[in-house]
């Protein structure tokens, strides 16, 4: 495969001009000073956004949440390093610019690309770095709650964006029982899109239950059996779609409803 990959940097003031196929339309950008960073790779583009560094209340205390002990306790995690999030889910698009196939159950060249084991994604990152040079990988645990939280401009809201999961996200009560094209939705206040719903979103970290203690950085566990996903998906309740859930299964597990988001390193 020839690839290319080509990189510019913009200011992002608003969503792309897209038919909106049922779905809620896009509000602007709440945060219109965010800066995005454009790769192009076989002429498929895509983008990601800068996540300023900063401290946040990771997890819920809240005993009425179901399972979420799996989510408490909350802690203090402080993230000392700027970095990058992709401004959307990995698509089908982009999969298949890189790897020359495409392993989705829901077909579509804008959907999120599913039905991709952890294993399989450290691949697909693994040749996107080779092709544009830089070091791509999924996100921890922690940069995506913070990311998916708003950052430093988050407004505390129960889902990525808003308190009305209907604005941000498709889950099991809109969705069909299907994906959906990505950006399609509100985004946060970073201008980050379907960090909750659409399909779970594989996380670096292996699993563990968390404690009390604050971290800074953290990687989570140095080895494990399972992987961390979060975010929730087409066919999830609301309860599983808030920024502090978490859930966790084994790194090569493919199913329908999960897919991924790059992460990279300010540097």
């Amino acid at each position: 495969m020839i690839a290319t990959a080509i990189v510019s940097f913009s200011s992002c003031g608003g969503d792309d001009d897209e038919e909106n196929n049922g779905g809620t339309t896009p509000t602007p950008n709440p945060n219109p000073t965010v800066v995005t960073q454009t790769y192009t790779v076989n002429g498929v583009s895509f983008k990601m956004v800068a996540v300023e560094a900063g401290s946040f209340t990771m997890g819920t205390d809240d005993t009425s949440y179901f399972y979420y002990q799996y989510c408490s306790p909350a802690h203090q995690v402080t993230l000392t390093n700027d970095y990058w999030i992709g401004e959307t889910e990995v698509t089908q698009e982009l999969w298949q610019a890189v790897m020359g196939s495409n392993p989705s159950y829901f077909q579509g060249t804008n959907l999120p690309v599913e039905t991709v084991s952890w294993n399989e994604v450290q691949v697909f990152i693994q040749k996107l770095n080779q092709m544009t040079g830089k070091t791509f990988r999924l996100p921890t645990e922690a940069e995506w709650e913070f990311a998916a939280r708003g950052g430093n401009q988050s407004h505390n809201y129960l889902y990525s964006g808003s308190n009305d999961i209907y604005a941000v996200a498709w889950y099991i009560d809109n969705s069909n029982q299907t994906t959906h094209p990505v950006k399609r939705k509100a985004a946060n206040e970073l201008g980050l899109y379907d960090m909750t719903g659409n399909v779970w979103e594989w996380v670096n970290d292996w699993w563990s239950y968390y404690t009390s203690n604050s971290q800074t950085n953290p990687q989570g566990p140095t080895t494990g059996s399972s992987r961390v996903f979060r975010g929730g998906s087409w066919g999830n309740y609301s309860f599983y779609c808030r920024v502090d859930y978490r859930y966790f299964i084994t790194h090569g597990s493919r199913y329908s409803n999960i897919g991924f988001r790059l992460a990279c390193s300010s540097n």
